[in-house]
This record gives C-alpha cells, structure tokens and sequence, in this order.
C-alpha cells in the first residue's frame, strides 16, 4: 500500500498522533511519500525511520501512489485536489481541525483507519468538480473547484449587481454582496451558511447562492450539473473578488464568467461503516436534544 501524506501545518497537540501514523506506515511493506513542504516542517517534530520519497508536483505522484492522505481539516483537502487532479488517487482526509465534513477520520482513529483500508473495507466517493472556462488561465491549469466558485464585492461599502444566465436563459439580476455557485461537496461549505440546502454529494447538482440579497424575496436554486452558467458582475470599483475553493483573483467588471462540470471528479475514500447522512448527522448534531442545556443556561 503506497501512501503519499500532504499537509500544511500541525498543531503540538496532534504530534503523538501523526507520529503513530508515520510508524504504522513505514512497519508496513509500502512507501511513503511526503509533500515536501510539509515535511520541512515536521522536521525536528516527526521521527521518520526511513527517509520517506519526496514530492511537490501532481506529477511526482501519478502512477506511483494507490492513496493519497489529507492531513488537516477540510480546507487542506481542497488544497489537495490541486495535487491529486485528474489521477483518480483516492483523498482520505484525516481530521485535525473542528467541524470536518471532507476529513471524516479523527486523529483517535488513524490506526483502525488504516487497517480498515488495507483489508479493503471502504468505498470511493466520486465527488463532481466545476470548472472556470472563461477567463482562461486565470488560475492556470487549477481552474477547477471541489466546493465552490465564489462572486463576492471587494470592500464593506460596495454592493454588486450579479447578472446570471442558465443555458442561455436570464436567471436574475442579484443585488448582493455575492454569489456562491456550489457543488454538491460544496453544499455543507459557505452555501450552507448562507441559507442553502444540503445536497447528497450523488445528486448531479449545482447550487447558486446569493450572499447576503438585497432582496428578500430571492432564495438559492437548484439546477443540473450539465449546465452553463454564465455570470456579468456590475458594481462601483475597478472590479471584484473571485475564488476557486481558497483560491482567489481580482477580476475586472468586463470580464464575463462561464462555468461549467469539469471533465473528471476526485475520489474520496470513505470508510465502509460511514456513511453522507450519519457524517451531517454527527456534524450538525442533527437528533441531539439541547432542551436541558437550554433551560440550565
């Protein structure tokens, strides 16, 4: 089992754990792979007994690794895609931040995780990715996002205009702070706080959520996956702010946005005995009765 470990920072607190992980890999018959800008940083903190491969490229891993593992929360999966691109590599997230609906391994079960993976015991998510067509380059060959794209005014005192077409047919003029076109990933992500429905990552959806709407009455939108969305941003100022998941660019008011499914989805590992619903669930603390600790509080 070849196994490629990425991440960006760890906390002293989680040390133990990621320690114990690296040994069980490295006791196992495999190889283990490190980005390397994370294993600079575990320099003097994490014992490696065998001087692990090192990469930094999409390329480095390709063909050469049967997993790669996300070591962090969920925005160092979304850093992560960027890596793994079109490869198929399965992402397993382990979670070493708070709410984690992407990192659904918890550091206190890093050991059985892998054993479960070694035995077969999981399935792979096919997660759908969109993908800025136009303008193009302006994330070079990173033009795709897990969660979402993001339309969002460059200062507190700016208001958009978000001009949306679907198909070729005008949507709406959305006066807002922005828009946030989501994934079915992305659902549970900054949609989700800002009022839009949850969607089952198998859905065949994309989801268009204004960002604080000037207008009441205007809600999010379901609409199918296969679609083109095109999107004119009007507003004072040179231009506005744009994210692919944690990317983000300035844009100028005449640039027209196109956005469409990318052409691959990214695997994501899920152990055999979880499952969508169980991780909201557990995440939101869907089912949980609060009503002592509200009448104690």
């Amino acid at each position: 089992m070849n196994i490629a470990l990425f991440g960006k920072n760890i906390a002293e607190s989680v040390v133990p754990f990621i320690q114990e992980m690296v040994d069980e890999l490295q006791n196992s018959n495999g190889v283990t792979m490190v980005y390397q800008p994370f294993f600079e940083r575990l320099q003097g903190t994490i014992v490696f007994k065998q001087q692990p491969g090192l990469f930094t490229t999409h390329a480095e891993i390709v063909n050469k690794v049967d997993f790669l593992f996300s070591i962090g929360g969920d925005g160092t999966i979304l850093d992560a895609v960027g890596l793994v691109g079109d490869s198929g590599i399965p992402v397993t997230g382990i979670n070493l931040g708070r709410l984690g609906f992407l990192s659904s391994i918890s550091k206190e079960h890093i050991i059985p995780a892998i054993n479960a993976i070694r035995n077969g015991l999981y399935l792979l998510e096919k997660r759908t990715l969109l993908r800025l067509d136009s303008p193009e380059n302006l994330f070079g060959s990173h033009n795709y996002a897990l969660n979402e794209l993001t339309v969002f005014k460059p200062n507190v005192m700016s208001m958009l205009t978000i001009k949306t077409w679907i198909n070729g047919a005008f949507l709406n003029a959305y006066w807002a702070d922005g828009l946030i076109v989501a994934t079915p990933t992305g659902s549970t992500a900054y949609s989700l706080s800002c009022t839009g429905p949850i969607i089952t990552p198998d859905s065949e959806n994309f989801l268009i959520t204004p960002i604080a709407s000037h207008n009441l009455t205007v809600r999010p939108i379901v609409i199918r996956d296969d679609s083109e969305i095109k999107i004119r941003v009007e507003g004072k100022g040179a231009g506005f702010l744009l994210s692919l998941d944690s990317r983000i660019a300035t844009v100028d008011h005449s640039v027209e946005l196109i956005i469409r499914k990318a052409t691959f989805k990214i695997n994501l590992l899920r152990l055999a005995d979880k499952n969508f619903f169980q991780t909201i669930r557990e995440k939101l603390n869907w089912g949980l009765d609060n009503r002592n600790y509200l009448e104690n509080s």
